[in-house]
This record gives structure tokens, sequence and C-alpha cells, in this order.
């Protein structure tokens, strides 16, 4: 599983870094890599690594890091868990390969490409040789975009982390986890030099009212609470469905199970209570049975609440 995640890096990042004979930086802000996974056969969850790093030399020298400890699963404990024993509590996992920069010159602004890519990961102290075939896009003189090209699959057993696997979910009490799961990754790169003649983004206006968030951006958030929620009428699951909650009293979803807690709370879900328990759930309403940590951004909740108020429209 680990081991595939690093492969799609290392490639992507040989490819975006080639497209300009000069040295290249990873944009941790907009680069990403995600992987999902499946427990109880039914309840799917999407993952990630916050935080990616690395250069590409003008000789087309690839160094890119996976900061370990920023694995993100949305739930605490399984973070804690997945960087002291899948992870061993290693810091990063070092993805190096040398690039053949002649062919990636020639991409022009615009212009895209697919191309093969080698490259050897160092997890855990095993050096493990990879490939993949990658997507590139010159998206300005200063800005590449590399990305899988295709959905990856990746097992456990490659990846040598069945034990620590296995570890988790007897730790869950889960009756099973599957041992293979896809990941994506995607790299943007910034050419040295080049960031500080790009135009600054605009300072948007503080957003006074939760619902004028965007709606789009709000449905990308609503991807790490799908795998417990719905937002069809009626359409309950691990966690109650969605539909209507803005302006609903807590606990009132007809069907539900709800815990002491979230049924006898007084509260009635606006923007600003809303906004308050995806921040701390368990701080707003303590001994509830979401096991979801938090939303860190007050943008993603903003969002995600418009989202929530048009697909209940």
């Amino acid at each position: 599983m680990v081991k595939s995640f690093f492969r799609t890096s290392a490639m992507l990042l040989l490819l975006s870094g080639s497209a300009l004979a000069q040295s290249w930086t990873v944009d941790s802000d907009s680069s990403r890599l995600s992987y999902g996974t499946i427990k109880k056969n039914s309840v799917g969850e999407v993952n990630s690594f916050e935080k990616l790093s690395g250069t590409v030399s003008e000789d087309g020298k690839l160094q890119l890091a996976i900061d370990l400890g920023s694995v993100e699963t949305n739930i605490d404990i399984r973070n804690e868990r997945m960087r002291q024993i899948v992870f061993q509590s290693i810091g990063a996992a070092d993805l190096t390969a040398q690039l053949d920069m002649a062919e990636l010159n020639k991409l022009g602004v615009g212009e895209t490409t697919v191309v093969d890519l080698e490259a050897t990961l160092n997890l855990l102290g095993t050096e493990v040789p990879l490939e993949t075939e990658v997507f590139v896009a010159r998206i300005s003189e200063g800005k590449v975009l590399a990305t899988t090209n295709d959905m990856l699959f990746l097992g456990t057993e490659e990846a040598g982390v069945n034990a620590g696997v296995d570890q988790l979910k007897v730790l869950a009490k889960l009756n099973g986890i599957t041992r293979t799961v896809p990941v994506t990754l995607r790299l943007v790169l910034n050419a040295d030099g080049k960031q500080a003649t790009a135009a600054p983004a605009p300072v948007a206006a503080p957003v006074q009212v939760a619902l004028a968030g965007d709606v789009k951006a709000g449905k990308k958030v609503f991807k790490k609470c799908r795998a417990c929620h719905s937002v069809k009428e009626g359409q309950n699951k691990v966690g109650p469905s969605l539909y209507g909650v803005i302006g609903s009293q807590a606990g009132a979803v007809e069907g539900f199970k709800y815990s002491k807690a979230m049924a006898n709370a007084d509260v009635t879900w606006d923007a600003e209570s809303l906004t308050e328990f995806l921040t701390k759930p368990k701080k707003f309403i303590p001994k509830n049975r979401m096991a979801f940590a938090g939303l860190k951004k007050p943008a993603d909740i903003e969002n995600l609440l418009a989202y929530l108020d048009s697909a209940s429209k």
C-alpha cells in the first residue's frame, strides 16, 4: 500500500520536473497524495498525506519526501496508529530518480504528454524500484502539473505492511479491511525564481454567512463525510442523512438511532452551531458517537454548509 503510494509520487515528480532545464520545487499546498480504504465490506474512506516536499535539480535529479507523520484519516487515534504501527514512527519516505530532461524540455505552455518513469523508493530502510506512467501538463512558464495517468490499485502485501494492517484490524475490532487500495497522486511544481513573478492571489473578503460558501468546493469537502452520511432524504448510513440538516433539531432524523448525548442535545443546526460542531465534534457535544475529528479549515466548513444547503433543495 505505502510502497505503491510513493511509486506514483516518484513518477509524477519526475515528469513534472522535466519540463525545463532549471530547478523546481514541489508546491505543497497544491500537491496531493490520496488513497482509499474499505472496511466491513461496505464502508469506504478517503485518506491522504498532508505534507509532500521535494525538488528537481537542473540536471534532472529528483528528490521527493512524503511526511509519514502527516497521514490524515480524519480520526485522531487512527492517525496515531498508522504512524506508530504501520510506519513504525519513521518520519518520511524518500523517492529519488534521475530524469532525462531532453524530451520534456520540449513541452510548451499548454501542451501535455505522457511519460514512463522509473524511480527508487526508500521506505523503512528498504529500497524499492518503482515505475509508472504519468500525465504531464505545462501550465505556464513557471508551473508544471503531473498526475497519475490511470488509477493505481496497490496491495498491502506488496508494500510490506500486512502485519501493521492486521494489528489495526484487531485494535479497531473490524471484521475486515481491504488489502488492495486505489491511489491517486497530483504534483504541482514551481520553477525556482518564478514564484515571485506570479500575480498575488486576491484576498477574499471575510464570509459573514457560512451558507455563502462555494457549493462546488463543498461537494469535494463532503467526500470526507460520505462514508458515513448521505445527502439523500431518508437514506441513513453509519450516520444519519444530512438532507435538510440546516435548520433542523439535533438528533431528530427519523429512523436513526442516536447516542444519548446527541438525542438529548438541545441544539438547532444553524450555521453557527454546525460550524462549532464540525470544528470539534467531541467538544461541542461530549460523548457523541461520531468518530470524525473535525475540519481544520474554516473555509472547508463554509463550503460544506453551502453544499449541504444546496443538496437539500
